[in-house]
C-alpha cells in the first residue's frame, strides 16, 4: 500500500486570497491569520495576492477568475456569513459553499474554504482568532497541504478501460460523444 500525504512546503507556490469586506471585524482576523498561515509555511510575500470582494456572495466569481488562468497554485476563500433574521443566510452560504467548490473541481485548483458560517457575530469572532483558533490560519495551511498532495497525482491517473458515467446513461448518449470523452 501506497500512502500520500501533501506537506506544508509553500516555498515558490503562488497564492491567492479572496475576501469578502462584508463583517470586516471577522473577516480582517482570518486575513491576518491566513496571511500568517501563508508566511509559517514558507510563502513568500510577493507570491500572495489578495482580492477583496464587496460580499460572501461575489467570492465565487472572483475565485473562478484567480483559479482559470493557472496564475495561481492554489485559492483561499475568506468570508463570514452570519445567521439574520431571514433566509438570506441560507441562500447565501449555501451557493457560495457549492460555488467554490464547483471551481476547484472545474480547474483542479485546490480551494480552501475558510467561509464561517455561524449564528452569532460571537461564534464568528471566536472562530476567527478569538477561543477555537482562526480558520484563516487554517485554510491557508490546506490550501499548501492539497496543492503538495496534488502534485503526487497524476493528471490522467484514470485507466482507458474505466468509463465516464454510468452503463445506463450509455444508451442515452448521442453517436460519437462517448468516443469524444474517452
Amino acid at each position: 500500500m501506497r500512502e500520500h500525504t501533501g506537506t506544508l512546503d509553500g516555498s515558490r507556490l503562488r497564492i491567492a486570497i479572496v475576501v469578502s469586506r462584508f463583517n470586516r471585524a471577522v473577516t480582517g482576523s482570518l486575513l491576518e491569520g491566513a496571511c500568517e498561515g501563508l508566511a509559517a509555511a514558507g510563502v513568500a510575500a510577493d507570491d500572495i495576492e489578495v482580492f477583496h470582494v464587496p460580499g460572501a456572495f461575489e467570492i465565487t466569481v472572483a475565485t473562478e477568475r484567480c483559479a482559470e488562468g493557472g496564475r495561481f497554485d492554489a485559492v483561499v476563500c475568506l468570508g463570514a456569513v452570519v445567521r439574520g433574521e431571514t433566509p438570506h443566510f441560507d441562500f447565501i452560504a449555501g451557493e457560495v459553499s457549492r460555488g467554490v467548490g464547483d471551481v476547484a473541481i472545474r480547474y483542479s485548483c485546490p480551494v480552501a474554504f475558510g467561509v464561517l458560517t455561524t449564528d452569532t457575530m460571537e461564534q464568528a469572532l471566536a472562530r476567527a482568532g478569538h477561543g477555537h483558533g482562526n480558520k484563516g490560519f487554517e485554510a491557508a495551511q490546506t490550501a499548501i497541504e492539497m496543492v503538495r498532495l496534488l502534485q503526487q497525482i497524476p493528471r490522467n491517473a484514470w485507466a482507458p478501460e474505466r468509463t465516464l458515467c454510468a452503463d445506463s446513461e450509455m444508451d442515452e448518449m448521442p453517436d460519437g460523444v462517448l468516443d469524444k470523452l474517452r
